[in-house]
């Protein structure tokens, strides 16, 4: 079997607001839990619990994901600044 190589280059990725969005569907996660939590007894006696563990587990892991994509942006940030800065930046013996 021959190994599968790609006829044509990878697009680049998408920019957005990232941290945005993720922050909003956190907030979207812990809202649908706690609308959920009045329920708490509906859900147990019918087997469906495992909605609002999941809607937890989902705000939890959005907090997670906040910490990772505002460090994230904050490095882009910081790179595109050094970048930015190198490139105006003459440098020592350039005769400017």
């Amino acid at each position: 079997m021959a190994k599968w190589t790609p006829t044509h280059e990878a697009p680049e990725p998408l920019e957005g607001p990232v941290v945005a969005t993720i922050t909003g569907l956190t907030a979207v996660w812990f809202v649908l839990f706690l609308v959920q939590l009045p329920f708490y007894g509906w859900f147990d006696d019918h087997g469906h619990l495992w909605w609002l563990w999941t809607c937890l587990a989902g705000g939890g892991l959005g907090f997670i994901g906040i910490w990772y994509v505002r460090g994230r942006d904050a490095a882009l940030k910081r790179m595109a600044a050094a970048d930015a800065g190198a490139a105006s930046d003459p440098g020592p013996g350039s005769g400017a």
